[in-house]
């Protein structure tokens, strides 16, 4: 089973906000819904650019680039011109920190 790695204090992802982190080479984004956390692998599957930075508006992130929306909450796309998914990631809070897992390989 992979391991969780820390991401930041719960405190220090408000509300709306989002915190980055590079496991082995795959960057996962960790956004704050309303207080409950969702990561994502940050990669738009259209063009390969970076999601976070893009509005959120619920669970829907934006891509800032060319638009495609994708679920926070599964990867699924919700919006054009993107049509794979993007990663999910589990997210966990352990100790008042904000942690992700790379699960893939479970």
């Amino acid at each position: 089973m992979s391991e969780w790695i820390d991401v930041a204090p719960v405190a220090a992802i408000s509300p709306g906000q989002f915190e980055t982190v590079d496991f082995e080479d795959i960057l996962i984004a960790v956004f704050n819904v309303s207080g409950e956390f969702f990561a994502i692998e940050d990669v738009c599957t259209h063009d390969g650019e970076e999601l976070a930075g893009g509005p959120v508006d619920g669970h829907v992130i934006t891509c800032p680039r060319h638009g495609a929306q994708f679920s926070l909450m599964t990867g699924e796309v919700l919006a054009p011109p993107a049509y794979e998914p993007v990663r999910t990631f589990p997210v966990q809070i352990s100790n008042g920190i904000v942690q992700v897992r790379d699960d893939r390989w479970d």
